[in-house]
């Protein structure tokens, strides 16, 4: 397949930027992403990202401020401004490892729900969007609606349509003030890239300010799902209460709090699914299958999402 020219000359930039951090540069280059969202490759310690066409660079300049400044939770850009490159806003970053996908055992769940509760209790150091959570669940159901028929999409919907205004980005969100990351899971995590370095969350397009418990709604919708054990829901709730998470109660049941974004990133999840299945014309796995059912149950069981505490 040809590489297209977007691809080619994001390449040759992050080249550029490494040579110019180490002159003697080992020269070792990959494509990490091509997506039409975001196009992300590596060239030896440096990153470079092709942020997505709409992108708002007046919504990404205090994002990229805010990462430089919270270098304690955050993986500071390499530059505190983009560049444009073909129409597109482009960054750059060190390389950090991620986490490794064959080793889950391995995941630093702990870390996850430290980090978070840390970036949860930082006030922001610039002023900031609203963090673009509820808005990316929404244009997965835009797109969704898009797709064409199925028997799936109308539970999908219909879970949907029962969310509050704010979580459907249709209304303000009720928290307008703590500091959030919008979209994260265990590929928002790297290591620092220096010895032994820590844990650090990277992809800032989505900071912003909003209701925290959007942050920890993706592994809790999985845990609701059945998709996560229980032994690792809990190890990332229990790090991130102990160490002052204000999204939930320190003790007790949080589930009054994770329900409504944890519903939320379920459909968001099962409709960015049921759309690929659709447009590659072939049915759901076990996996895709299950978030379309814990819709369905939504969809007829107006209670918590899940039916009990996790802790």
């Amino acid at each position: 397949m040809p590489t297209h020219p977007l691809l080619t000359a994001l390449t040759l930039r992050a080249k550029t930027h490494a040579h110019i951090r180490t002159p003697a540069c080992p020269c070792g280059a990959a494509t990490l992403a091509d997506r039409p969202d975001a196009t992300v490759v590596r060239h030896a310690d440096t990153v470079a990202k092709a942020h997505a066409p709409d992108t708002d660079p007046a919504a990404l300049a205090p994002r990229l401020v805010t990462a430089a400044r919270l270098p304690d939770v955050l993986l500071p850009p390499l530059a505190p401004t983009p560049t444009v490159l073909d129409t597109r806003l482009v960054t750059f970053w060190p390389y950090g490892a991620p986490v490794d996908p064959e080793d889950p055992d391995a995941a630093p769940w702990e870390d996850a729900g430290n980090l978070l509760a840390r970036l949860h209790r930082t006030p922001a150091p610039t002023p900031l969007p609203p963090m673009r959570g509820p808005a990316k669940a929404a244009g997965a159901v835009a797109r969704l609606r898009e797709a064409g028929p199925h028997p799936a999409v109308g539970p999908v919907l219909s879970a949907w349509s029962q969310l509050p205004a704010w979580a459907r980005a249709e209304a303000p969100m009720p928290d307008t003030t703590t500091l959030c990351h919008g979209d994260l899971h265990l590929g928002q995590l790297v290591r620092h890239p220096t010895p032994d370095g820590p844990w650090r969350l990277i992809d800032v397009d989505d900071l912003g300010v909003g209701v925290p418990a959007w942050d920890l709604a993706r592994p809790a919708a999985w845990y609701a799902c059945g998709l996560l054990p229980p032994e690792e829901w809990n190890r990332f709730l229990t790090a991130y209460q102990d160490a002052g998470g204000p999204a939930v109660p320190a003790d007790g049941d949080p589930w009054p709090a994770l329900d409504v974004p944890a519903r939320a990133l379920t459909v968001q999840t099962a409709a960015r699914a049921l759309t690929k299945a659709l447009d590659r014309g072939r049915d759901l796995d076990e996996v895709e299958q299950a978030l379309v059912d814990a819709c369905a149950r939504m969809g007829c069981a107006p209670a918590q999402l899940a039916p009990s505490p996790a802790k």
